[in-house]
């Protein structure tokens, strides 16, 4: 029997040990802008609005609309990278996840499926020298509908035929009851406290 495992990317494969207005704080900085409450409610407003919409560039225009409110005299471009660096150097890949996903893509079809822009999304990956452990990486982005829809599942089973699709994910919504509803096998990650065997002991115990 063929199973292919899905897995969603942020805080399940990649994890975040720290708050992520900690990581616009010092990205925005680095760049002599003052780091205030108004701010992080701009920049958090300003990326949602654009990223549920699935309209373009939400860092970019998350960072456009601090630079605005702040009335700095910063450049963008820089900015937006300087945001993307400090983000991915942020997060981690927990021994346990890396050891585990080696093992499972041996006899495994593996997927990410996950909310995002694939190309940033994909980086990550790389970042963390995953991203060939992976059969299918699947971006809301680029299917046009964000999980709990069932589009990002749709495209999975397009592209790997399996017999059997576990999907494991930390949000109950988007990953859990998402994944149900498109006939997969739904496995809810709450990390434990060392950040991450609880989750490969129950996929082990599964597969």
């Amino acid at each position: 029997m063929t199973t292919t495992i899905c897995f969603d990317l942020d805080d399940t494969v990649v994890h975040y040990p720290e708050p992520y207005k900690n990581i616009v704080r010092r990205a925005i900085e680095a760049h002599g802008i003052e780091y205030t409450d108004e701010l992080r409610a701009v920049s958090k407003e300003a990326f949602y609005t654009v990223f549920e919409a699935l309209e373009p560039d939400p860092y970019r225009q998350s960072m456009a609309a601090v630079v605005e409110a702040a009335g700095a005299d910063t450049d963008l471009d820089a900015l937006v990278e300087t945001l993307r660096e400090t983000e991915f150097a942020s997060t981690t890949v927990p021994d346990a996840a890396r050891d585990s996903l080696t093992a499972l893509a041996a006899d495994n079809q593996l997927a990410i499926v996950t909310n995002g822009i694939r190309e940033r999304q994909v980086a990550k990956l790389d970042h963390h020298g995953l991203t060939d452990l992976f059969d299918l990486f699947v971006a809301s982005y680029e299917v046009g509908a964000h999980k709990p829809d069932s589009a990002p599942f749709d495209r999975v089973r397009e592209e790997l035929p399996a017999d059997e699709y576990v999907m494991v994910g930390n949000e109950y919504e988007t990953d859990v009851e998402g994944a149900r509803n498109a006939g997969f096998v739904p496995i809810h990650y709450e990390s434990g406290d060392d950040g991450g065997p609880d989750l490969w002991d129950s996929i082990d115990a599964l597969v």
